[in-house]
């Protein structure tokens, strides 16, 4: 769910480095010669690849705003991945692994300063299953030019994030969730999806090691906490040129039922957003014209236009057809939905943030109440997504930030309602997500980083595990 978002290099940071001197000198020194390495040591570098987009969240910047590595290095190929893991095992030094840092919840933030790894470098995409479907590719390689290189072949991405331009497979695959694609797919720790994975383990002598499904799946959404991924096997669909429908309805709750039904239809969807009206006042002028009503953004198959269509005649609600997408350009329905949407927002208005959830059901009750109770302090955009088999409503709303008091009695109040939350204002693994810790990924941490060197203080399991 991350979303690109402008680095700021004038932010305070440590005067001194978190790594003692003559450790860093011995470290650089190792490394200076490995071959398919990079050492990037520049005051702006090290500023850059220390950031993501956490500053989505008030209570993030202030947290991590000070964080920075002491080092940036840029592999080409698993060799010499090798080469600096077993150097920061050796030596003691975190490690902290990144895509293109369009995260929004400090994934790939150094907490504790060390080495940063951009993996964008290996971005080869080593195999696709003309049978199975299954692509092989190096976790640096852009999702735009994944996807593409499977339409060229008749296959596309299931799942993607609204950054799906910027963003790195690895990168989704470490610190996603889900996004465009999850009304049909679901989300990324659903089986199926990882098939397996190669990995570098953080030790004085690595191991490279082929995971299968099991196995791998300890690695799905943790954040880089326990291993160093270095080729995925990932499913994929049969490619399908979607088509944009924008429906506008003057009801919210009209709205709600309407996208509940276009969810639920026989047809082949590959996003469903809905935002409320005051929330389309702030997105770019490309998105379309405001006209006062709620508007439904739909990625749908060509077979299934004429069917929402009539869904949407039969609700009283306007539809436009905006024709095939083009998902060689910017600009289209699948950058208005999901962060997106945040990111358009915070653009156009400073002071909002947002959270992320699972709707109770019924949903309408619960969003009546909480409007009541907050106002126009809390804004509705919702997606259709599968949970479990079952279609959903997750919801992205914005919220005017005042203070952490009302941020945390919103919490409160949504899971009081029987909202599943998954907070965007923590940072660890397990809070962002259910709440609880995962056992495999802390074991998988234990076998694959036995020192607890990779991306400290992400991975809560591991924190408490005395």
């Amino acid at each position: 769910m991350g979303a690109v978002q402008a680095l700021d290099l004038t932010l305070t940071v440590p005067t001194v480095p978190m790594v003692a001197p003559q450790v860093l000198t011995a470290l650089v020194e190792e490394l200076r010669a490995v071959p398919g390495l990079v050492l990037l040591q520049g005051t702006n570098d090290l500023l850059r690849y220390s950031r993501d987009a956490y500053d989505y969240s008030p209570l993030l910047s202030p947290l991590l705003e000070r964080c920075k590595a002491d080092l940036v290095v840029r592999p080409r190929d698993g060799a010499a991945v090798e080469r600096v893991a077993a150097s920061c095992a050796r030596l003691r030094i975190p490690l902290t692994l990144r895509g293109s840092g369009t995260g929004n919840y400090g994934q790939s933030v150094p907490m504790e300063g060390g080495v940063v790894m951009v993996c964008s470098a290996m971005r080869e995409v080593k195999h696709l299953d003309g049978q199975t479907g299954v692509v092989t590719v190096q976790p640096g390689c852009l999702m735009r030019d994944l996807d593409q290189h499977l339409r060229a072949r008749g296959r596309q991405l299931r799942l993607l994030p609204s950054t799906w331009r910027s963003a790195t497979i690895g990168g989704f695959l470490a610190g996603g969730s889900g996004g465009i694609g999850s009304i049909r797919w679901g989300f990324l720790r659903d089986p199926g999806h990882l098939i397996g994975a190669e990995i570098v383990t953080v030790e004085a002598e690595p191991r490279r090691l082929q995971l299968d499904a099991r196995a791998a799946e300890a690695l799905n959404h943790a954040y880089g906490t326990n291993g160093i991924l270095t080729e995925l096997q990932l499913a994929t669909a049969p490619a399908v040129t979607w088509h944009q429908l924008s429906i506008d309805c003057a009801s919210w709750g009209d709205a709600v039922l309407l996208l509940q039904r276009c969810a639920r239809s026989a047809v082949a969807l590959h996003l469903a957003t809905l935002l409320e009206a005051p929330v389309l006042e702030r997105l770019p002028a490309w998105s379309g014209p405001v006209t006062g009503q709620h508007r439904l953004l739909l990625l749908v198959a060509p077979d299934g236009v004429d069917t929402l269509a009539r869904l949407a005649v039969d609700a009283g609600a306007a539809v436009h057809e905006l024709g095939p997408e083009d998902v060689s350009a910017g600009q289209g329905l699948r950058e208005l939905s999901w962060n997106h949407t945040t990111l358009h927002m915070r653009a156009a208005e400073a002071g909002w943030t947002y959270l992320q959830m699972l709707l109770p059901e019924p949903e309408l009750p619960a969003m009546d109440q909480l409007r009541q109770r907050w106002g126009d302090a809390l804004l509705w955009h919702l997606e259709g997504v599968r949970q479990q088999g079952c279609s959903r409503l997750a919801a992205l709303p914005l919220v005017r930030w005042s203070s952490k008091q009302q941020l945390e009695q919103l919490m409160a109040d949504c899971r009081e309602l029987g909202a599943v939350l998954f907070n965007p204002h923590v940072i660890t693994v397990e809070d962002g997500g259910l709440g609880v810790v995962d056992g495999d990924q802390v074991a998988a941490k234990r076998s694959y980083d036995p020192d607890g060197l990779l991306n400290p203080g992400k991975l809560r399991g591991w924190e408490e595990r005395r």
